[in-house]
């Protein structure tokens, strides 16, 4: 495991450093390709700036970027599966350097993107017989193999003869996990997967993540804390283009432990609070705001010590930011 560095106080700003396949034709090899991300920067011509000096490690396994709207988790993704070219930095994979040789990268690559395209009348299965051709799996025999096993992985097999376009959310992303498979990547990108999925559907997907996640390397950008909590053994957490914490979720969650406070109080009691406490988070619980204050001791009368979860570390860590650039 990488070293990290100890925080001086359960919520110090800490720097921390979690992606999918079972593939056709039984279980792959453990893949030790390691993606090293150096100083991305991206400005673009307008003067935005989404990445800012990002620098991350990223070893084998299921890795989580998670990050607010905005915060620029999609530009990163689409920079590292060479779709956009940075101003600056360095991103290698394995032994290839990834700007300097993307179609090496791309030989190699699976990519779910938030938003995808199909052929409307289009069938699942020739759909995904297309999508073979095109990543050159050119034996008709080895395509039919490839298709029909990642059909059943994804549990589409049933529905093959079905278009795409007339899929559920979740059915759709399945299909979209079936051909970011095709060619055995070592780096699969999924990018926000789960975002307007029921909750059915999301839990059915996370299970897939996780089952085919153990063999090469996974990154799952997404906003949502859920589902980092229990399906990542490594996660990011990038805000305004900057990585503010990488590590494992249940480490990062203890070094919250006994600093977590929670009162429920009245609406008109929020705007003193949040000006005298360090409110990291707030719900209506019965109508009711929910304080969730970070303290190392008891910061007031009616306040209950709450067990830290990821949500905590999440908010925690994006609060700080705010008040360093405020």
């Amino acid at each position: 495991m990488p070293r990290r560095r100890q925080a001086s106080s359960p919520h110090s700003e800490i720097d921390i450093s979690c992606g999918l396949p079972c593939l056709p034709g039984g279980p792959a090899e453990a893949n030790d390709d390691m993606l090293i991300i150096e100083d991305l920067t991206q400005i673009y011509p307008n003067g935005t700036q989404a990445l800012n000096g990002v620098r991350l490690t990223v070893p084998n396994g299921l890795f989580s970027l998670l990050g607010p709207n905005g915060a620029g988790k999609s530009t990163l993704m689409r920079t590292i599966a060479t779709l956009q070219k940075p101003t600056s930095g360095s991103i290698r994979f394995g032994d290839i350097d990834v700007l300097a040789t993307p179609q090496l990268l791309r030989h190699t690559l699976g990519y779910l993107p938030q938003d995808f395209g199909v052929y409307p009348r289009v069938s699942v299965y020739d759909l995904l017989e297309h999508m073979a051709v095109l990543k050159g799996v050119a034996s008709i025999g080895e395509r039919k193999d490839t298709v029909e096993s990642l059909l059943r992985q994804v549990n589409l097999w049933e529905v093959r003869h079905k278009a795409v376009a007339g899929f559920s959310g979740g059915m759709r992303q399945r299909f979209g996990i079936a051909q970011a498979l095709i060619g055995n990547p070592r780096l699969i990108i999924v990018d926000e997967p789960t975002a307007g999925l029921d909750p059915e559907e999301r839990n059915r997907f996370l299970n897939l993540l996780a089952e085919i996640g153990e063999q090469v390397v996974v990154i799952l950008s997404t906003h949502i804390v859920e589902d980092v909590a229990e399906l990542c053994p490594r996660m990011a957490v990038l805000a305004r283009g900057r990585v503010l914490l990488e590590g494992e979720p249940l480490a990062l969650i203890r070094r919250l432990q006994g600093a977590v406070w929670g009162k429920t109080v009245h609406k008109v009691e929020l705007p003193a609070y949040v000006s005298g406490h360090e409110v990291i988070s707030t719900r209506l619980v019965g109508g009711r705001p929910l304080l969730h204050v970070l303290a190392d001791s008891r910061p007031g009368p009616g306040f209950e010590q709450l067990e830290p979860t990821l949500e905590d570390v999440y908010f925690a860590t994006l609060r700080s930011a705010q008040r360093a650039v405020a």
